[in-house]
């Protein structure tokens, strides 16, 4: 793979949808850059998918977008961060290219999470990969080892959502069953980590059944304030990031009918491309 060392966009990765939450926020606070977003939608959902497929799946993305010159590729995907991002970062960016850099979304999130809780004890609402992988408990026990973690998987949440569902009284019995599930193990929460990037479209929905006194955490300011921070920090990073405020989407689906979809998580018309990963 010969790569090339000239300026160009931050590469946005999710299996489908969902990361279109990360990348709105992340624009929000850096809206100078210019982003390729791409979403591997021909073959999401990752959520139930075995840690092998998952890596094999996030690595062919990333490497693509390397292909179209992006030095720096965000994993706006809890599944991807959980089941993929260190294997890539250790073991894949030496060989393909070490002066390139692959971040995840749940580091940033774990960073503040002990400067939020008061009881030290925090619930986590996620996909069924992002819970079995148990990367949230991992990365917040290296921060904060004294807080509690407790955690619950929510498999209908994506699929009402994908399929327009969300907003229907269907989907309601769904989200309160969930968030009863996850407080019932735990009295003392004081604290929700939304750990799936499509849940910020229910925020209204999961507010109304979660107790006011609890603190709901949705990742996109989280992780756009630590990508602004980190190119701060980094100054060799961000002047390989090219600047004239441009985005392009890219799907391994159909374009229409990303385009299509993505106006529900954008609240804005799209025109997304189709692209062959390998």
């Amino acid at each position: 793979m010969t790569l090339s060392n000239s300026p160009a966009p931050i590469g946005i990765f999710d299996s489908g949808y969902g990361g279109l939450t990360i990348f709105e926020k992340i624009k929000e606070q850096l809206p100078q850059y210019d982003y390729i977003y791409l979403g591997d939608n021909a073959r999401a959902p990752y959520g139930s998918r075995s840690f092998e497929v998952v890596y094999e799946y996030t690595l062919q993305c990333v490497k693509k977008l390397f292909e179209m010159g992006c030095h720096l590729v965000i994993l706006a995907c809890n599944t991807a961060s959980a089941k993929a991002l260190r294997t890539i970062q250790q073991n894949d960016l030496p060989n393909i290219d070490p002066h390139r850099r692959v971040l995840g979304i749940i580091r940033p999130t774990a960073e503040i999470i002990g400067e939020i809780t008061k009881t030290k004890q925090v619930g986590l609402l996620g996909t069924t990969g992002t819970v079995q992988s148990n990367s949230y408990p991992m990365e917040i026990a290296k921060l904060f080892p004294e807080l509690k973690i407790v955690s619950h998987a929510c498999p209908m949440w994506v699929p009402l959502i994908e399929n327009g569902e969300h907003l229907s009284e269907g989907a309601d019995f769904f989200i309160k069953k969930d968030i009863d599930a996850l407080l019932a193990q735990n009295q003392g929460i004081d604290t929700i980590i939304l750990g799936c990037t499509h849940y910020p479209l229910i925020i209204n929905k999961i507010k109304r059944y979660t107790p006011k006194h609890i603190t709901i955490i949705s990742q996109g300011e989280i992780v756009g304030r630590s990508l602004k921070n980190y190119l701060q920090r980094h100054p060799e990073i961000d002047g390989k990031c090219s600047k004239n405020a441009h985005t392009e989407f890219l799907t391994t689906e159909s374009a229409d009918k990303f385009s299509a979809s993505a106006a529900l998580f954008l609240n804005k018309k799209i025109n997304a491309k189709h692209i062959n990963i390998l």
